[in-house]
């Protein structure tokens, strides 16, 4: 008798300890719905990153091609005295 009930027993310990091993555990479609929140928001910062990467790399194109396009103006005003002083002469 006392192995019986050692055995059941036992048996008893090792489902209350499975049952405590698997109450801190998510659900799977829990599990997955927390995986796929974190691919959304980790793609959300990473599109924000690269939105923010290219309005810096045009605000710079932009302003390399000001500092060209009033270089060209300069240079196309000097012309034009030029050819106003070879006209007077």
């Amino acid at each position: 008798m006392d192995i019986v009930q050692g055995e059941r027993a036992e048996t008893e310990l090792t489902a209350f300890i499975e049952r405590r091993s698997r109450k801190g555990e998510a659900d799977p479609e829990e599990r997955e719905e927390l995986w796929k929140e974190s691919v959304r928001r980790y793609n959300a910062r990473r599109r924000e990153v690269n939105r923010l990467a290219w309005c810096d790399y045009f605000s710079h194109l932009a302003g390399a091609l000001r500092a060209r396009a009033e270089e060209y103006e300069g240079r196309a005003k000097r012309l034009m005295q030029g050819d106003q002083e070879i006209g007077e002469a």
